[in-house]
């Protein structure tokens, strides 16, 4: 598949943010892992290229991965029609065997992949914001290189087995993870009131069985309008009282933040980034806002709630969703953050094991989060860009798109969250939001539905859908390779077509 391949002997260049260039890379050997390691003294490098020279066959297959959630986009091309960028990993096949490559979660650069006939390029992005970082002597473990080679192996199978083995340590929840949550049924208008009505239709719906489902407060519970300060607004009143409401109907309750913005008149703005000549987004690196965002999680806690989402951190740490970027993160230059000696993935991986050391015993949704770098530290990751309550379109688009190419990763990262079954009453008819129950009650993933009224034929569906999400099932996507969003899948040993247009 492969000609002449050797992973361990690429060449590679380092950029810095001068002509000043005392940045040196070393690396080390294991199997079938090499691990980069990154120092300098004075100068500030900003990127890593590495190359390899090997012959690939134009006609194979490539897929990669996306920088946070994917948007509606993965799918496989051929490697002679493609220059994509594929961030974190990727995989070559020619139906019947296999080649994946990739980097190990949590590296402490951004390692997107190019594939093209005459080799592999991959770029390790080791930036403080938009300029080089400052080691100062310091030698950083920059990445793990790693690839696995599959013979007669169906594609689907390779990637489930290669993810499993990027991740040494995911964290997972110890029980199937399904309920409510309230955003597209309310798209944030929602109230203490309409909360409670949610919560009594899962809570009706989930009936029998021991394992309690969730009902989440999204976006909308807050004073600030998608901003702090963290504290609840008119609508809701009492955060610990709704808390316990939800609790009382016999469900778990989970709640919404965006912990990096705040319309709090309080907070100075030189606690915010600098970026384009506007402070907007608070600065994770420095020790205030590392105390802030402490506070207000222990704050959430302290009402006694037991899932936290945590949103917006991609597009307010660098300006830009996932979908924006290429092989550069972020795409600004000339900023930098308020501690320039980190480069931006460790920088976002310090972020995400603060809201993890602070959440405590609660689990948590990571939402336009970098899925490499939050494996390991969410239980739950949404893999792919907002689904719908009113465009059947989009669900498809991007709820069965990331359910088909991100599948390979649940269990192996995180639970995967591919989004919502949207149920707002007259928008979506319901033989469509049937199907995308149907398919994600038996995905083995995270199952969540926003209804704000439902019918005695829709209470009995979900019932049972709450039911088959309880137990474990095979699944694949049968037409993946030719088709985005895939209708044909196998479940449970049995081929399934959907009707998705």
């Amino acid at each position: 598949m492969l000609h002449n391949f050797d992973m361990f002997h690429p060449t590679f260049f380092v950029r810095c943010e001068t002509e000043l260039n005392d940045a040196e890379v070393r690396t080390e050997v294991h199997k079938n892992d090499m691990r980069v390691y990154l120092t300098a003294n004075q100068s500030k490098p900003c990127f890593v290229e590495f190359q390899w020279k090997t012959a690939i066959e134009p006609s194979l297959l490539a897929l990669g991965d996306a920088w946070e959630r994917s948007y509606g986009e993965l799918g496989f091309t051929t490697v002679g029609n493609s220059d994509r960028v594929m961030p974190w990993y990727f995989m070559l096949t020619d139906k019947d065997n296999c080649f994946c490559f990739g980097v190990k979660t949590q590296p402490s650069a951004f390692i997107s992949f190019r594939v093209t006939e005459n080799g592999i390029t991959a770029l390790a992005d080791c930036r403080n914001g938009g300029m080089g970082t400052a080691l100062n002597g310091r030698e950083l473990l920059l990445c793990t290189f790693t690839y696995k080679a599959y013979a007669h192996t169906d594609p689907f199978s390779a990637l489930c087995d290669f993810c499993r083995a990027l991740c040494p340590a995911p964290l997972l929840p110890k029980v199937p993870i399904y309920g409510g949550n309230d955003w597209y049924n309310a798209y944030g208008h929602n109230s203490y009131e309409t909360v409670c009505a949610a919560a009594q239709i899962h809570a009706e719906c989930a009936r029998g069985i021991e394992n309690a489902p969730f009902m989440v407060i999204d976006d909308g519970w807050e004073q600030g309008s998608t901003a702090g300060p963290w504290l609840p607004n008119g609508k809701f009143g009492d955060m610990r009282a709704i808390c316990n409401e939800i609790k009382g109907r016999g469900l778990r309750p989970g709640i919404w933040i965006r912990p990096l913005n705040t319309n709090d008149p309080a907070v100075d703005d030189t606690l915010k980034i600098l970026r384009n000549g506007k402070r907007d987004y608070l600065d994770p690196t420095h020790p205030e806002v590392q105390a802030m965002i402490r506070g207000d999680i222990a704050r959430i806690r302290a009402w006694g709630y037991e899932l936290l989402k945590h949103d917006y951190t991609t597009y307010d740490l660098f300006g830009d969703w996932g979908k924006d970027l290429s092989d550069a993160v972020p795409k600004t230059e000339g900023w930098h953050f308020y501690d320039r000696t980190k480069t931006n993935a460790e920088i976002v991986l310090d972020l995400y094991r603060l809201i993890r050391e602070a959440a405590a015993g609660m689990l948590i949704i990571g939402c336009n989060t970098f899925s490499h770098l939050c494996a390991g530290l969410v239980e739950i990751n949404r893999t792919g860009d907002d689904t719908s309550g009113h465009d059947w379109s989009r669900t498809v688009k991007m709820g069965v798109n990331t359910l088909a190419f991100r599948l390979a990763q649940n269990g192996a990262f995180y639970l995967v969250d591919a989004d919502c079954v949207g149920m707002p009453k007259g928008f979506i008819p319901w033989e469509k939001n049937r199907q995308w129950l149907e398919l994600l009650a038996s995905s083995g993933t995270a199952l969540f539905l926003s209804p704000d009224e439902v019918t005695d034929t829709q209470k009995r569906e979900i019932a049972r859908a709450y039911q088959t999400a309880q137990t474990l099932h095979t699944i694949k996507p049968v037409s993946w390779i030719d088709s985005i969003t895939p209708a044909v899948w196998e479940i449970d040993g049995k081929k399934i077509t959907f009707d998705w247009a």
